[in-house]
């Protein structure tokens, strides 16, 4: 690796270490967590949208699946948070398997592709208020009980290091994914399906490899969101605003890079704290600002800030 590179590395791995240290209040430290988690829930997209081109309407099917798998084998089983999370990945990645499976083989993809993850994310929010089994209409209240083994810590800081070991996790898979065959057939199918195809490649399997993953990588994070709030619920599980932040990020920041999905959530919930500090807590204002947003970078930056950062580069 380029010495140069290790030393940026390094140096934003200190600073990501120590930054807990440096805020100045409960109310910062929640906003890095907050940060971290979504956009480690945008490189989870970033595998399968950004790298693979096939864009998904419906992450917060993974996610959902993660958040409630754990919370029920915590309340309803009475399993340590510690067992449960392992199972609540396993059953996300398997969810992965199930809609890429169906959407693949039949060879959905484009804005079909989008409206099935769609689809699938609606049909599970309406599923889980609909049992008792999941908390119906109420969700789910995970208990108090701040031991390791259940994933619950009586500092804050626990949470953002576990955070930022989700963003490293997903780093580490992004790099590997574009030093690896498998990431270089999935770019080509990004590019051209057809091409793909006629020089050999596997496309389905490749895709459902990507699914399977990104699927896995978000349900980690449905995992985390449910032992950080205790609480789950399927609005805020399944529904369509956990979709929208997982894409955001990577378009914002730079969909099929490494480190786009990471700039865009900071450049997203930095905008939004700070049109709070200058407006007001104003309700929908956050919405309003990303969706301004995300039209002005698809109009003059399509390529997203890292794009713009190697444009600017390049003239430099």
């Amino acid at each position: 690796m380029n010495p140069r590179l290790v030393v940026l590395w390094t140096v934003g791995l200190l600073v990501a270490l120590a930054l807990p240290h440096a805020v100045a209040s409960n109310a910062w430290l929640n906003f890095w967590i907050n940060t971290l988690m979504f956009a480690a829930l945008g490189i989870a997209w970033n595998v399968l949208g950004g790298y693979g081109g096939q864009s998904s309407f419906g992450h917060a099917v993974f996610f959902g699946t993660g958040a409630y798998g754990t919370a029920v084998l915590q309340i309803k089983l009475g399993v340590p948070a510690l067992l449960a999370a392992p199972a609540a990945i396993g059953l996300g990645a398997l969810v992965g398997l199930f809609i890429g499976g169906v959407s693949f083989r039949y060879g959905l993809r484009g804005s079909y592709f989008a409206l099935v993850t769609l689809a699938f994310a609606e049909v599970f929010r309406i599923l889980v208020s609909s049992f008792a089994f999941t908390g119906a209409g109420f969700g789910m209240l995970i208990p108090l009980d701040q031991r390791p083994i259940n994933l619950q810590f009586p500092s804050r800081f626990a949470f953002y290091y576990a955070a930022l070991a989700l963003v490293g996790i997903g780093l580490a898979a992004s790099a590997m994914i574009e030093r690896s065959r498998f990431g270089a057939y999935l770019v080509a199918i990004r590019e051209n399906e057809e091409a793909a195809k006629a020089l050999g490649i596997d496309v389905f399997r490749i895709k459902l490899g990507a699914i399977v993953l990104s699927a896995a990588l978000a349900a980690a994070v449905g995992v985390f969101y449910a032992q950080y709030l205790l609480f789950v619920d399927a609005g805020s599980a399944f529904g369509p605003a956990i979709s929208v932040e997982a894409l955001l990020g990577p378009i914002v920041g730079g969909a099929g890079t490494m480190l786009g999905p990471l700039l865009g959530a900071i450049a997203l919930h930095g905008l939004g704290e700070a049109a709070k500090a200058a407006m007001g807590p104003q309700p929908g204002l956050n919405l309003i600002l990303q969706g301004l947003l995300l039209i002005l970078m698809l109009r003059f930056l399509p390529e997203g800030l890292i794009g713009a950062i190697r444009r600017w580069r390049g003239h430099a």
